[in-house]
This record gives C-alpha cells, sequence and structure tokens, in this order.
C-alpha cells in the first residue's frame, strides 16, 4: 500500500499512514468476507449481494487484497507499528518511572514538560499485540504467511517482549489484552499480568477513575482471559474447541457454556479436563476438539481427557448413570441480579 499525503489545509497535520501492522486485520477481514459469499449459495446469495449493494469484481478484489497487502517489519522480524516507526526516538523509561511512578498517563506527562508522545517509540496500551490478542497466535502466523510473510512463534515472542517494554498501560484494558496474548507465550507472566487486571477497580490503579464508575470492559476481559486463553474455548463452525493451559497459580477452572443449544460442563483440574453435556431433545450430540483429538459427545454423557507433556489423552465415555453426576449436569437455580454500578470505558 502507499502513502497518501492530506491536501494542505493551513494547519498543521500528518501524514495518514497507510502501511501498518493493522494491515493484517485489514486482510483476515477481507478474507472472512470472501469465506461469507463461499458460505452462501442460491436466492440467499443473491439478495446478500443485493441488500449489500456488492458489485461482481468485489469478491475477486477481496481475494486479491487478502494476500497482497503490505505489513512492515523490524530487521528482526518484529512487526512494527507503522511504516517509519523505527525512526522514532527511544523513550527512557527508567527516569520518568523514577520521577512520575505512575507513568499510565504518559501523554499528559509530557505535554506538561513541552513534548509530545508522537515523537517516541511509545504505546499508551495494546496496539499491534491487539493483532495476536483477536486472531489467536495460530491464526496470525495464518494470515501473515498467507500474506507472503512466513512467521514463526519466536517472531512473535520477539514482537511481544519489544512491544511489552514500550508500553504504558495508560488503560485498563491493556492489561487485559497483555494478559491474554502472554497466556500462551509466558503463562506466569500472563497470570501475573492477570491479577493485576482484576486489581483495576479494587486498588483504583488509575489513581481516582474508579469513583467516576466501574471499567466493565476491563471486568469482562478478565472473564475472556479465563475462557478463551487460560480454558483454550473456542469454536470453529459446529465444533467446541478445548485446549487448556492453566498457569502454575491457577489449579482449577470450572466454567459452563451453550453451543447451538446444547449445554457443556467444563472442568479442569491438572492435567485433567472433563467435559459434560446435558441431556438435550434437540441436540444430541456435539463435536469437540480437545488438542489433536477430535469426537463427538452424545448429549447425557462426560468425557475425560488426561494431558501428558502437550498432548491430550481421551479416557472412556461415561453416561451420567448416578443422581449425583445428573445433578451436576442440570441448570443452576437462578440466582439474584448483579448489583448495578456506573459504568465508564477502560
Amino acid at each position: 500500500m502507499t502513502r497518501t499525503p492530506r491536501p494542505p489545509t493551513g494547519k498543521p497535520h500528518r501524514e495518514a499512514l497507510h502501511d501498518s501492522g493493522g494491515t493484517t486485520l485489514t486482510a483476515w477481514v477481507c478474507e472472512r468476507a470472501a469465506d461469507v459469499l463461499a458460505a452462501v449459495a442460491g436466492h440467499e446469495c443473491d439478495d446478500l449481494h443485493a441488500r449489500l449493494s456488492i458489485r461482481p469484481q468485489e469478491p475477486a478484489a477481496w481475494e486479491h487484497m487478502s494476500r497482497r497487502l503490505t505489513v512492515p517489519f523490524l530487521p528482526d522480524g518484529v512487526i512494527t507499528q507503522f511504516a517509519g516507526y523505527e525512526n522514532l526516538t527511544e523513550l527512557d523509561w527508567d527516569h520518568y518511572r523514577r520521577t512520575y511512578g505512575n507513568i499510565g498517563r504518559l501523554d499528559l506527562i509530557l505535554e506538561a514538560e513541552g513534548d509530545t508522545t508522537n515523537r517516541y517509540k511509545l504505546a499508551k496500551q495494546a496496539d499491534v499485540l491487539m493483532l495476536i490478542y483477536l486472531l489467536g497466535p495460530d491464526g496470525l502466523v495464518q494470515t501473515l504467511t498467507r500474506l507472503g510473510y512466513p512467521t514463526t512463534d519466536q517472531t512473535l515472542a520477539r514482537t511481544v517482549d519489544y512491544y511489552l517494554a514500550r508500553t504504558a498501560h495508560g488503560s485498563t484494558l491493556s492489561r487485559v489484552v497483555h494478559a491474554s496474548v502472554l497466556a500462551r507465550l509466558n503463562p506466569d507472566q500472563g497470570w501475573a499480568t492477570f491479577r493485576e487486571a482484576l486489581a483495576a477497580d479494587l486498588d483504583d490503579t488509575q489513581g481516582g477513575t474508579t469513583r467516576e464508575g466501574i471499567h466493565l470492559g476491563a471486568m469482562a476481559g478478565t472473564i475472556d482471559i479465563l475462557t478463551r486463553s487460560f480454558a483454550g474455548l473456542r469454536t470453529d463452525g459446529t465444533t467446541v474447541i478445548l485446549d487448556p493451559a492453566l498457569p502454575t497459580g491457577l489449579h482449577a477452572l470450572r466454567l459452563r457454556l451453550q453451543h447451538h443449544g446444547q449445554r457443556l460442563h467444563v472442568s479442569i483440574e491438572g492435567t485433567t479436563l472433563t467435559v459434560t453435556a446435558e441431556a438435550c431433545v434437540a441436540r444430541p450430540e456435539v463435536r469437540l476438539r480437545v488438542g489433536d483429538h477430535e469426537t463427538f459427545l452424545t448429549a447425557g454423557t462426560r468425557r475425560r481427557f488426561h494431558r501428558e507433556g502437550d498432548t491430550w489423552h481421551p479416557e472412556q465415555v461415561n453416561p451420567l448413570g448416578d443422581r449425583q453426576e445428573r445433578d451436576r449436569a442440570r441448570p443452576d437455580p437462578g440466582r439474584a441480579p448483579p448489583r448495578r454500578g456506573r459504568m465508564q470505558d477502560g
């Protein structure tokens, strides 16, 4: 892609940035859009084209863009925030931490000094690392490879370390994203960052913002870390995927989910994973993938898996034969609604 200078307006301005790490997400969106059209056939596809005013040549353009967008990198393979980022000045982080302590709002600190954040290699919150948060390590590697940039897990690890050292965490959402990213690449550091994210409102870590309202996005994000990052929960069409990786500080995790009408209970304790399917007439079975093993879980049964090293091994299928097990598979009675409070953005 190219840079397009803005027309002169008589006011100071910066060029619009086109080549950036964020173009990776644009390529992914183009690929998914083409997938949607490929999955819809017949009159439904015609209706979709009409409602969205999709011209005949557009799907081919999406396919082309999903493979040909430019993503800038630093010489060592780190994904760069935007083209030219390497020319910015390094900030003396130690100096500012010694001087101010909490440097979450570096923008205000630098402004008070007559300076600006635009001169430095710094971020208020996760920027490039949002790619790993949104697509996952495997998804990001696949997208970059499709664009012609073969990438390894080691490259992603270097990218994470690079931006962790240059992020001020000026938003409560920043540690949510970093904890999720680190959950796979550095579980113990991810656990520590997760605990910091939990304390955002309990300890008012931003120095007074909690009085204006709770940080609902950050609170919800910590739940997402437990389910999507530590439990490794995701879906692929009709398949429920679990790939747990609990940090050493988290010994057990239990959750419930509903997928295509089937209620599942998931229990992770150490190296053991148990998935229980409630009795369900509408959905007699659900496709389940744990690690490299894929199976069907029939309603009213449970499957247990044991991990050895990095590999999950299935154990015998067990029906819910006793009353205690059946009771555990039933939905809990209604709970009292949560207390309400004022909310604000992260």
